[in-house]
């Protein structure tokens, strides 16, 4: 018997799901530029990392390109892609270099990386570069996560001063707590204590500190979540509360409407049971879509502009939304997940998440339109 032979499938250019996301480059622009107005005379490095947050890197340093003082990011070959795009502004690698092959290229590139350990400092010491590079040191200033602390710092510091391939040192450190009460003094005065008064460039400010605390600016912001629409400190201001505008809409369209009655149960794990007569909508988004999994009922949700809420367990490519007080809503009706008019920071609070998480988990099956292009 002769064996089937598989043919590839041709994937349409668009899905015939309803679901879609749209990427505001207008709302990106804005939200840099108020970040560079936070900034002062200090240059602001957009945060670029996770393919842009989940917003598409492409597209995110086409709209920023001919305002951003510079980019960080982590991946060499991004860092080298968007240098053959043509992109002649500063690129930062927050996580620095992770073998020695990857130097000449940095050094090619004429990339900025960030020398967080000794390893790094070693393989810096061998690699012979001809060409000049600028580096950022960092300070482990409490967060324990990356960098020199008080007892490193100095030799690490000494050691690049040393070396002939490196150009200007910025000294740099990452806050673990600008987002809430207890702010940043303690990291601020250990980093002070080892990096103040030294004549290198600082880079302190992640979002939540460029908005918080001026004294935090230094020479060099580095803003992230903030470029986006989503609120570095949710707790505290909304998104809106900071002028911020939403960047990414989460869109979909209720696909099918059930009539419950009391003690019908819904989904999978039966987790919701109406209580009484109840209408429901099933939208065409899932966690297959990089909707969260874990977002429980009473998750809001807008059904045709108006505010609802999901109800139970969230499926691979479905979820569920009460309908019972939305008379006009039915098959067809627009649904946005997150976005305009319903803030990702209020989704991801009440899914138990951060809203960083859910830009960042935005599906590639998800088609995506860009707006202000």
């Amino acid at each position: 018997m002769k064996s089937a032979v598989y043919a590839p499938l041709k994937t349409p250019e668009s899905m015939p799901r309803p679901i879609r996301a749209s990427i505001d480059l207008e709302a990106l622009r804005h939200n840099y530029l108020l970040a560079r107005a936070k900034a002062g005379s200090a240059r602001a490095f957009a945060v670029v990392k996770a393919n842009a947050y989940g917003h598409g890197l492409d597209r995110t340093v086409r709209a920023l390109g001919p305002l951003a003082d510079g980019f960080a990011l982590l991946d060499l070959a991004e860092a080298r892609a968007l240098r053959q795009a043509g992109l002649t502004q500063p690129i930062a690698l927050l996580e620095g270099f992770f073998e020695p092959a990857d130097l000449p290229v940095i050094a090619e590139l004429g990339l900025t990386p960030v020398i967080h350990s000794e390893a790094q400092l070693a393989m810096l010491e061998r690699a012979g570069l001809e060409t000049s590079i600028d580096v950022m040191l960092k300070v482990n200033s409490g967060m324990n996560r990356l960098g020199f602390n008080r007892t490193t710092f100095d030799a690490a510091l000494a050691r690049l001063r040393a070396l002939a391939c490196v150009g200007q040192i910025t000294l740099m450190t990452h806050f673990a707590r600008a987002d809430d009460e207890e702010g940043i003094g303690a990291q601020m005065a250990m980093f002070k204590s080892l990096a103040g008064g030294l004549g290198h460039p600082l880079s302190l400010a992640n979002s939540a500190a460029l908005l918080r605390f001026p004294e935090a600016t230094g020479e060099l912001v580095r803003p992230g979540i903030m470029l986006y629409g989503g609120s570095p400190m949710p707790d505290m201001y909304s998104a809106e509360d900071l002028g911020l505008k939403p960047v990414m809409t989460l869109g979909s369209e209720i696909i099918a409407v059930q009539a419950l009655a009391a003690g019908d149960r819904v989904v999978y794990g039966v987790t919701f049971e109406a209580d009484g007569p109840m209408r429901i909508g099933i939208v065409a988004c899932g966690y297959a879509d990089g909707y969260p999994r874990h977002a429980s009922t009473g998750t809001p949700i807008l059904v045709g502009g108006r505010r609802t809420r999901t109800l139970g367990r969230v499926s691979m490519d479905m979820l569920a939304c009460d309908l019972t007080h939305l008379e006009e809503a039915g098959v067809g009706s627009p649904v946005i997940l997150w976005g305009n008019g319903l803030p990702a920071d209020e989704v991801a609070a009440a899914a138990g998440t951060i809203s960083y998480e859910l830009f960042c988990a935005l599906a590639s099956r998800v088609p995506v339109t860009v707006l202000g292009d």
